[in-house]
């Protein structure tokens, strides 16, 4: 692959996982008590459990685009020049 081929791959891939990481955003804040209750059926959690464990999720899956995407996006459009 060439390095523009890279780059492009890249950033399709940051733009669909964030994409993911929105609409992982909006489910949890509009239909957070729909989503809390089915996931009450397999585990008993607390309200505030889901949501830390949510808030964790997402704070993962965040720092795993940047580290995985974007960093190398970067670098490769740096290297480019």
């Amino acid at each position: 692959m060439t390095p523009i081929e890279i780059r492009d791959f890249l950033l399709w891939c940051a733009a669909i996982n964030y994409a993911i990481l929105i609409l992982w955003f909006g489910v949890f804040v509009w239909a957070h008590d729909w989503v809390y209750r089915m996931h009450t059926r397999w585990f008993k959690l607390s309200p505030e459990r889901f949501d830390t464990l949510n808030y964790a999720g997402v704070a993962a899956y965040k720092i795993g685009i940047m580290l995985l995407n974007l960093v190398p996006l970067i670098a490769i459009s740096l290297t480019m020049r």
